[in-house]
Formats: structure tokens, C-alpha cells, sequence
């Protein structure tokens, strides 16, 4: 049987590859895994700077939204606006005493007679009581 200690198998040790307490020897710090630390306040510095630009520029994307939003729901407007048609008063309502009178000729009833004959012929009863919005009426 063979030697296991002289088994050609097992790795050769080579004095630069021993680790000591985690460190191998090339190490001169045993710290150095730890140096990051030293400009910690750097690093933290950096990183807030970074964050508030950061929140900066997500505050202005955001009141781009905004302001492309407004925009959208002008343009719907106009153009529903420009669909219907629209009670304008500078463009609808007369400007002369001339046109109102024309307009207000035109729904007076002229002819008297007329009236009379919208009595006579009305389904209406003129001895009915008078409605009164909310007050039951009994039938007896």
C-alpha cells in the first residue's frame, strides 16, 4: 500500500499559498478588506449627492407629466369645443336694439283670436284645484 502523505494526488504546499489567520501572506494589512471604511463620509457624501439628483430629476419628470397632461386635456377641449355648437354670447346674442325687437316680434302671438280658440279647444279643467308641488290630492 502507498503512503497517502506521499500520494502524488494530494496538492504540493507552497509557502506563498499558506493563509494565516484568514491572510495570506502577501497581506501586509490585515485590514485591508476593511479600508473602505476609512472614507466612509466620502462614500456617504457621494451617495446623498447621487439620491438628491436623483429625487431632482424624478421631481421634474414628474411636472413634465403634468404640464403634457394640462396640455392633453386643453387640446380635448378645443376639440370638443370645435364638435358641438357652443352658446358664444359676443357671437349669439344681438347687438342692436333693432334685432331684440325683431326677435321679441317674432314670439308675440299676433293674432287674438287664436288664444280664444286655444281656450276653447284645451282638455283642461278650469275648476280643477291648483297644484301645489308635494301635497297629496285625495279622490273622493
Amino acid at each position: 500500500m502507498k503512503d497517502p502523505s506521499r500520494s502524488s494526488t494530494s496538492p504540493s504546499i507552497i509557502s506563498e499559498d499558506v493563509i494565516i489567520n484568514g491572510h495570506s501572506h502577501e497581506d501586509d494589512n490585515p485590514f485591508a478588506e476593511y479600508m473602505w471604511m476609512e472614507n466612509e463620509e466620502e462614500f456617504n457624501r457621494q451617495a446623498n449627492l447621487l439620491l438628491k439628483q436623483f429625487l431632482f430629476f424624478a421631481q421634474i419628470e414628474e411636472e413634465l407629466w403634468e404640464e403634457e397632461f394640462i396640455e392633453r386635456c386643453f387640446q380635448e377641449m378645443l376639440e370638443e369645443e370645435e364638435e358641438h355648437e357652443w352658446f358664444i354670447p359676443a357671437r349669439d346674442l344681438p347687438q342692436t336694439m333693432d334685432q331684440i325687437q325683431d326677435q321679441f316680434n317674432d314670439l308675440v302671438i299676433s293674432d287674438s283670436s287664436s288664444l280664444e280658440d286655444l281656450v276653447v279647444k284645451s282638455n283642461l279643467n278650469p275648476n280643477a284645484k291648483e297644484f301645489v308641488p308635494g301635497v297629496k290630492y285625495l279622490n273622493i
